[in-house]
């Protein structure tokens, strides 16, 4: 039958048949084979990431080039013979706790704090600390404590009057340092403590700092300043390196310490102090921990002030082995108290022999 559809024959056709061929069959084949490899090659990948973790990139961050040391990895630091545990032991010879406090504290280097606002008094401690060092062929660590209105008038208040007198005792302290070798730490807690002071008094701080730390660089050269940056506990990495910037670090400083008077891992006060130094974009700085009672970590609480049962940390050395970690140093003097055992900075034998154990 022929329809007509707008003058146009429509017939119907004859179904089309698929054309087939021998190539056919195989397509099928080769489909079937694909789908199988892809599936075992999935398959295969879960196993891989269930039992050796997912693969990632081999490309990897670059990472900002590190200090070298000031001081070589062989570098021996001062024992002062009049450090607190020195002292005690030649005064309490007979106690059956000063022989430990005598091998284990007084003969191992510790820093000398220098807390004394006296100018006069300053520049000679400084000068004969540095000369007699020198005389030994050792290094002094230095630690200039006394910025006004420290420690937020807590345990360890006290300081300097004002600014002006601040700067006049820095000059006193730089003029005792001279041309003598020696490792700064400036002002512990200055930068980390700081909630009690208004905005102008934390401008006035920042100031105090960099002038410390410029005066040190033009008239003691072979001195070394580490500005103190806390711990790991305290603020966090990029608020610390800002506080650093307002302080002249990048102009005046050699680097950071780190955990002074604190009881945190060295290894977190490393990650810490690395990662301050990041945040800096200044990898010419370099890091110190403070080890002097870190053996056995902080506390649950991270309770900072004498707490009971902390140990003696890893001895002071400049072979650290960590690239842009320059040295573990003993900063806060192991038996000097916090000011809960006692007095904020008098030795307590007690707590001392304790940290033998």
């Amino acid at each position: 039958m022929i329809t007509k559809l707008c003058g146009r024959d429509r017939r119907p056709r004859p179904p089309v048949r698929a054309r087939t061929s021998r190539w056919a069959g195989r397509g099928v084949a080769q489909l079937i084979v694909m789908v199988l490899v892809v599936e075992v090659v999935m398959a295969a990948t879960a196993v891989q990431a269930l039992f050796v973790g997912p693969v990632r990139p081999s490309a990897t961050k670059p990472s900002l080039p590190v200090a070298k040391p000031f001081f070589p990895a062989t570098t021996r630091f001062y024992v002062d013979p009049h450090n607190p545990a020195a002292t005690w032991v030649r005064d309490h010879p007979h106690d059956r706790r000063a022989a430990a406090i005598a091998r284990r504290i007084a003969a191992e280097p510790q820093a000398a704090w220098l807390t004394e606002t006296n100018e006069s008094l300053i520049e000679e401690r400084a000068r004969n600390l540095v000369r007699t060092a020198a005389a030994q062929r050792r290094l002094p660590v230095l630690v200039p404590y006394t910025i006004p209105q420290r420690d937020c008038q807590q345990l360890s208040s006290g300081g300097a009057g004002d600014t002006d007198a601040y700067r006049r005792w820095s000059d006193a302290l730089t003029r005792g340092i001279g041309n003598g070798r020696a490792i700064v730490i400036l002002e512990p807690d200055a930068l980390a403590h700081m909630s009690c002071l208004k905005r102008r008094q934390q401008a006035d701080r920042f100031a105090a700092l960099a002038y410390a730390a410029r005066a040190l660089q033009r008239g003691a050269p072979r001195a070394r300043v580490y500005y103190d940056a806390g711990n790991s506990g305290w603020q966090p990495a990029r608020t610390m390196a800002e506080r650093l910037r307002r302080a002249g670090i990048e102009r005046y400083g050699d680097g950071i310490a780190v955990n002074v008077s604190n009881f945190n891992a060295t290894a977190d006060e490393v990650r810490y102090g690395l990662s301050v130094i990041r945040e800096l974009r200044r990898p010419r700085l370099g890091v110190v921990v403070d080890t002097s009672r870190n053996g056995a970590g902080p506390t649950r609480n991270h309770r900072f002030c004498d707490p009971p049962g902390r140990k003696l940390g890893r001895p002071p050395t400049a072979a650290t082995g960590i690239p842009g970690v320059d040295a573990f140093l003993w900063v806060k003097q192991p038996g000097q108290a916090d000011g809960c055992a006692a007095g904020a900075g008098m030795f307590v034998p007690r707590y001392a022999y304790r940290l033998t154990r």
